[in-house]
């Protein structure tokens, strides 16, 4: 029923392919619009509209390195490099049997 159509890319120019798969799909989502973008330029207009995290300077509880968390510390609560951070959880974890 479905077969592959080639599609020219709104922002580069450039020729892809609708797959049969992918218009099955959306049929099944019920989308009625073919892809107007290839993947690469979907994939860059979806990172271009997410909003960018703020980071916070913070100083590693249990290594004393310089990190940045996404976070604003707070003083008295432990704060861990990404290193020390997974040590703690890997601690913490519950022993498989």
């Amino acid at each position: 029923m479905y077969e592959d159509e080639k599609l020219v890319c709104e922002d580069c120019g450039q020729e892809f392919v609708f797959t049969a798969g992918e218009q099955k799909f959306y049929a099944e989502k019920g989308l009625v619009n073919k892809p107007k973008r290839c993947a690469e330029c979907r994939k860059a207009r979806r990172k271009s509209h997410r909003r960018e995290r703020k980071m916070y300077d913070a100083v590693c509880s249990k290594c004393g390195a310089q990190t940045q968390v996404p976070f604003k510390p707070v003083p008295g609560r432990e704060v861990f490099c990404k290193e020390c951070f997974a040590g703690v959880k890997e601690e913490q974890a519950p022993a498989e049997e």
